[in-house]
């Protein structure tokens, strides 16, 4: 028997009982990780009120045997709150659906618990504090987000130079399949042709550079997010939920 602890985000929860839950988590040093926290959907549960979606929190875990992740479901036997970030989401529609779909994400690209996924881990705590703070808006929050997931997962997008040949940009079409932007030598099948401020926008997301991205008209804004969604759903080989509710 043993006892880890770790900080993690609550990415969701499950009723167990009459007064348990499932709380879902991706931690900074072991993952994802599933655990049972017991008593917390008590009324006088101040326990529980630490672990709801979108909560930055240090975690202590109790689990039988020297794993943390093992046969059984270890129990949550102590939570500290790091960031409520919660507070900042969840009265606000746009940010409250853009805040799930970041949820979920995390959670689809870390199918395997247990196994440390350190660069979604804090791309995901540092979405949640952007989009908690309404520095920027929602759903370009959550297509940087998106974008970011994708290449440190190991499929990045290009947006200038050709994905397949490598020709140098600006190159006008683009496919999810072949990988982004290509040019018209090495043009497929279902091939777009996005507005070069469409393109320009999702370089600025994928890169930080916020001002240029902030100032994009809103038709862009909704082009881009198309081929995002688009190149998003082909990777993970089936859609999000809670991508369906988000506002464009």
């Amino acid at each position: 028997m043993s006892l880890f602890r770790d900080d993690g985000v609550v990415l969701r929860t499950q009723k167990l009982g009459e007064a348990d839950r499932i709380i879902t988590l991706l931690t900074r040093g072991h993952g994802r990780v599933r655990a049972v926290a017991r008593g917390v959907r008590r009324t006088k549960s101040k326990f529980g009120a630490r672990l709801e979606p979108f909560s930055h929190v240090d975690v202590q875990f109790f689990a039988r045997g020297s794993e943390l992740v093992g046969r059984g479901l270890p129990l949550c036997t102590q939570s500290e709150t790091i960031a409520p970030y919660g507070g900042g989401i969840v009265t606000d529609y746009a940010r409250y659906t853009a805040g799930t779909a970041m949820l979920e994400t995390a959670e689809r690209f870390t199918d395997h618990e247990g196994e440390p996924a350190v660069q979604q881990y804090l791309l995901l705590v540092g979405g949640l504090r952007t989009l908690s703070r309404g520095e920027h808006a929602p759903n370009l929050v959550l297509d940087a987000f998106l974008l970011r997931s994708l290449a440190v997962n190991g499929y990045a997008p290009s947006f200038d130079d050709c994905a397949r040949c490598g020709l140098p940009g600006p190159n006008r079409f683009f496919s999810v399949a072949a990988g982004g932007v290509i040019c018209g030598d090495c043009r497929v099948p279902g091939s777009v042709v996005p507005s070069a401020e469409a393109i320009g926008l999702l370089s600025a997301l994928l890169t930080g550079d916020w001002p240029t991205a902030d100032a994009c008209q809103a038709r862009h804004v909704r082009e881009g997010s198309g081929l995002v969604s688009a190149y998003l759903h082909w990777h993970l080989e089936r859609g999000l939920r809670s991508l369906r509710y988000v506002e464009k």
